[in-house]
């Protein structure tokens, strides 16, 4: 397996393991804040430098080599690849992003610590292949946010007890699927074990309660940290979509399924901001799963290119919907606000990326949405009508929201309400990346569309060996693709 250049990987991975020492035995909130945001800007810089690293290589996968540990974790345990290179630097500036729009008057109740923690954990997920490793890591991230959860005096026993079963689904489906050997087809009971694990830990209905609930009593900036990666959807790609079957896939597909259309209907009926936003994500991060269980290279393709662009458009929403918290307290759907006339940038970035996630032409989510769709029409017509029906009741909701929070009536204050400086740079560069993915989609879907065709080849590899089952062509190139497809809004 090729190597970088330099070790790029293990540096975003140390340095904030290294940054949560230094800010562990800090007291003064704001110099801890400064501290964080110092960390995660190494973390980003590493990150990127080894997603431009491993694009200079050629390959699909490649690894650094840790000099104390290899022997004993073995050389490919952290390996990037065309899936995870560019989720690395996009969960760094997530993480980086955060603190730096922290206002100074709520430094005092965000966890620092805990922040750097979780950052170190996600990059070392998203850098782990292999399957106990990626169920340890899913486990050690419960971890800080249930401490917030005790620290604030909330409950934490929805949360711990589901993060608990989604874990112990996971090792018990893995540790039967280690017993088997390797083999074309695996028990029942493991696969099930499996899928269960992956549904619990994206917030499935029925099993989303865990996800309103960590939105309701954790801090805003934790709850966003610990869903927007989509832990579950690397879960689902790494340990599920290369030894189940196409009964699972297909199971976990249309659960997936019935959650976008019940989540986008749920946001169009909340009051309270939190919630919408917790069923507007859970909305989208649905269509991800249904894209990446339709074992298809289109559908794929589009459910790999959605995961980043929901990434990046929910994550924006997010934040701005933390900041209007941070100077207005929580808010109600129930009245107008008018808050227009007091942030008007904060309220065009705000429909900015309510419309990017549900792929507005010209916005990075367009291309992949349409690729999804596409995909789902191809295997299912009326999967297809049901991802479009989703995605309309998620514009809905976006507006309806929208309209709430900045119109209506002039929202008077003593004070200026606008976006800080921290805010506005935050705001452009999530801005750039959003309308630049769009205008110029190619290299992104390329990349994804490589992910995807291996991905699948990996999937066939054990089958094929067994001689049970024919090796199905997926010989669609990518021009074939973007042929049907307009880039170009």
């Amino acid at each position: 397996m090729p190597e970088l250049h330099l070790p790029w990987l293990e540096l975003s991975i140390i340095t904030p393991v290294l940054g949560a020492l230094m800010v562990w035995s800090v007291r003064d909130p704001e110099q801890a804040r400064r501290r964080t945001i110092v960390v995660a800007g190494l973390t980003l810089f590493f990150a990127f430098s080894t997603w431009q690293d491993f694009h200079t290589l050629h390959t699909f996968e490649a690894h650094d080599h840790w000099d104390i540990i290899t022997p004993l974790l073995g050389q490919d345990v952290l390996v990037v690849d065309e899936l995870s290179a560019p989720l690395l630097p996009l969960t760094a500036l997530l993480f980086f992003l955060i603190p730096l729009a922290t206002l100074r008057t709520k430094v005092r109740r965000f966890p620092f610590v805990g922040n750097l923690a979780s950052l170190a954990l996600m990059m070392a997920m998203l850098s782990c292949r292999e399957g106990w490793g990626i169920i340890g890591l899913l486990a050690a991230q419960m971890i800080p946010p249930a401490i917030e959860l005790q620290h604030r005096g909330r409950s934490t026993r929805p949360f711990v007890l589901h993060m608990a079963l989604c874990v112990g689904l996971l090792a018990a489906g893995w540790g039967m699927l280690d017993a088997e050997g390797p083999r074309s087809e695996h028990s029942m009971i493991a696969i099930s074990m499996l899928a269960a694990g992956v549904l619990l830990r994206s917030g499935i209905c029925p099993v989303h309660c865990w996800m309103t609930d960590l939105f309701e009593n954790a801090s805003f900036g934790t709850a966003l940290l610990f869903v927007t990666p989509m832990a579950g959807a690397y879960a689902a790609v790494r340990l599920v979509l290369p030894v189940a079957p196409d009964w699972a896939l297909r199971t976990i597909a249309l659960l997936s399924l019935f959650t976008a259309v019940y989540a986008a209907g749920m946001a169009l009926v909340q009051h309270e901001v939190r919630r919408f936003f917790c069923y507007l994500f859970l909305s989208h991060s649905s269509l991800v799963l249904v894209g990446l269980e339709m074992v298809t290279p289109i559908g794929l393709t589009g459910g790999l290119c959605v995961w980043l662009s929901v990434g990046m458009s929910l994550a924006g929403f997010g934040l701005t919907l933390r900041a209007l918290e941070a100077r207005t307290g929580r808010l109600s759907l129930r009245d107008f606000h008018g808050l227009y006339e007091q942030m008007p940038i904060l309220a065009g970035f705000f429909l900015l990326t309510g419309l990017a996630s549900i792929g507005f032409p010209g916005t990075v989510g367009f291309v992949g949405t349409e690729l999804l769709v596409d995909g789902a029409v191809g295997v299912y017509p009326v999967v297809g009508m049901l991802v479009v029906f989703a995605a309309a009741l998620n514009g809905i909701a976006v507006l309806f929201a929208y309209f709430r929070l900045f119109t209506g009536r002039i929202h008077t204050s003593s004070i200026s309400l606008g976006a800080r400086p921290a805010e506005r740079l935050s705001i452009l560069a999530l801005t750039a990346l959003i309308i630049g993915g769009g205008l110029i989609p190619q290299p992104g879907v390329q990349s994804r569309y490589h992910a995807a065709t291996e991905l699948l080849e990996a999937r066939r590899r054990p089958v094929v060996a067994s001689g049970k089952l024919e090796e199905q062509s997926s010989a669609l190139d990518l021009d074939q693709i973007l042929g049907d497809v307009p880039v170009h809004p």
